[in-house]
């Protein structure tokens, strides 16, 4: 029998964490990164510019190495699933089986396929076949992306299944699906894959023109990218607002947590309107033992009425509250990071406005150029702390109201827990230590070893029509080879 606080539990969620942390490192950028580089081959093949050809097929070395790590850190989720929660896999099969197949056959299949032209088809198929084989890797991973929201949002609102016989059935597959926190959950996870991509490609055109190479090149990339983030970045910032509602409706005790919300009414019994701005809570004691309040802010972020009343943790019983600490700091953070990544948005539109966004002219601002720089980091704590409120805003309930995590959880000996952990720990740590190794090499060797389009791509003209067949240019192995048999 396992207890719900035990070693063994904590021990399981901590591993669990650790494999999708680092495996969140690397999918949103695969996601985002896709749609950008599909919009840098279009502006090539609109524009005939050499330079969006150049970026692009720099980019792609980023984006091949990151989405090689994504699959690695994948394959050890998987793994862990049916390891670390062996009943929670098999109680949640009749709905999760059909979810991930159906993010197997109509995303990563489909992936699989478009993405091998598209890093191994420059040269071999037409130029608008690799355009729509981009095209297609952005929309298939997007699809992935979709499914994998729809799994950990059913998880948060497990609407359209019964629980009987220890299995979650489903009922109504139209509610499964379109569960509550899937509304406004992928629409935030999608843009955050957007804003992150536009953020470290910021960021690496930033650095090149911090370091003086090609700085002309990488501003012609900056310049749209800031651009963009400009409406990204505050579209970002509204739909988390509309998720915080949307939590606030469905999931009361993790927004509780999320702001450090013990009591619903003050003493006088007047609701409690005013947002912990920083805080140090104490769930044991239920309440805060410091904190630096703002009040009705709470109630108009939550109710948008000056004096609403928002459920705080008293209104539930204690086994099923979560911790506070991690959803707190972590929702801070992610919010805090949301403003000032919106804010360098703002700084380089301004400076572009002023006519500034020139090499000479941004070296004369080097914080602008900095700043840049580090927000290409900054996204990623973001989705690492956005991830980490859903996940322990969720507990005590690994299926929110229906199952406990402990139940959920491998019955494993101690031994075991410490060895998959271990183990996961080592692999995942080479994997991020190698994709960063090469994301070094690639970016220190830079742009000036890619060839010319032309080496790849020419205009054969109407002769050579037979030999274009299939889009492809290159000549097949076996065309001057003399046949088997010379009465043939």
């Amino acid at each position: 029998m396992i207890i719900e606080n035990s070693l063994p539990v904590l021990l399981s969620r901590l591993d669990f964490a650790w494999i999708t942390s680092m495996h969140i490192l690397w999918t949103p950028m695969t996601i985002g990164m896709s749609w950008l580089l599909f919009f840098m081959e279009l502006a090539w093949l609109k524009s005939g510019d050499e330079r969006w050809y150049k970026l692009n097929r720099f980019f792609e070395k980023i984006f091949i190495i990151n989405f090689g790590a994504g699959v690695a850190t994948g394959v050890t989720m998987e793994m862990a699933f049916g390891i670390l929660y062996g009943p929670f896999s098999q109680a949640v099969g009749p709905f999760f089986g059909n979810i991930l197949g159906f993010e197997t056959i109509t995303a990563f299949m489909y992936e699989a396929g478009f993405i091998g032209l598209m890093v191994f088809g420059w040269g071999k198929i037409s130029k608008g076949m690799h355009l729509f084989a981009t095209l297609n890797v952005g929309i298939s991973s997007s699809l992935s992306a979709m499914w994998i929201l729809v799994a950990n949002s059913w998880m948060q609102t497990p609407n359209g299944v019964v629980l009987k016989d220890g299995l979650f059935q489903v009922s109504n597959w139209w509610h499964a699906i379109l569960n509550d926190n899937f509304i406004w959950g992928f629409p935030h996870m999608w843009v955050a894959t957007v804003e992150l991509a536009l953020f470290v490609f910021a960021s690496v055109s930033a650095w090149f023109v911090l370091k003086n190479r090609n700085a002309d090149l990488f501003i012609k990339l900056l310049k749209p990218t800031l651009l963009a983030l400009l409406i990204v970045a505050p579209l970002q910032i509204y739909i988390g607002d509309s998720a915080g509602k949307d939590v606030a409706d469905t999931q009361p005790t993790s927004l509780a947590a999320m702001e450090g919300h013990f009591h619903t009414y003050l003493p006088d019994g007047k609701p409690n309107t005013s947002w912990n701005l920083i805080a140090i809570p104490d769930v044991e004691a239920g309440k805060n033992l410091f904190s630096i309040q703002i009040p009705h802010v709470l109630s108009l972020l939550e109710t948008h009425t000056w004096d609403g009343v928002v459920k705080g943790m008293d209104q539930y019983p204690v086994n099923e509250r979560p911790d506070v600490w991690v959803p707190f700091y972590a929702f801070r953070v992610m919010v805090a990071i949301g403003f000032a990544l919106f804010f360098v948005a703002i700084w380089g539109n301004w400076l572009r406005m002023r006519g500034r966004m020139n090499a000479s002219e941004l070296r004369k601002h080097p914080w602008f150029l900095r700043a840049v720089v580090f927000s290409g980091f900054l996204p990623f704590l973001a989705i690492w702390g956005g991830w980490w409120v859903r996940e322990i805003g969720r507990q005590p309930w690994v299926v929110f109201g229906l199952m406990r995590t402990y139940e959920g959880v491998s019955n494993m000996s101690m031994a075991q827990e410490i060895v998959w952990f271990v183990g996961y720990i080592i692999f995942e740590l080479v994997v991020w230590s190698g994709a960063w190794y090469f994301f070094s090499r690639v970016i220190q060797k830079g742009v000036d070893d890619i060839p010319h389009s032309d080496t790849l791509f020419h205009d054969h003209g109407e002769d050579h029509d037979a030999a274009q067949a299939g889009g492809g240019h290159v000549a097949p192995t076996f065309a001057h080879k003399p046949m088997m048999h010379s009465d043939r």
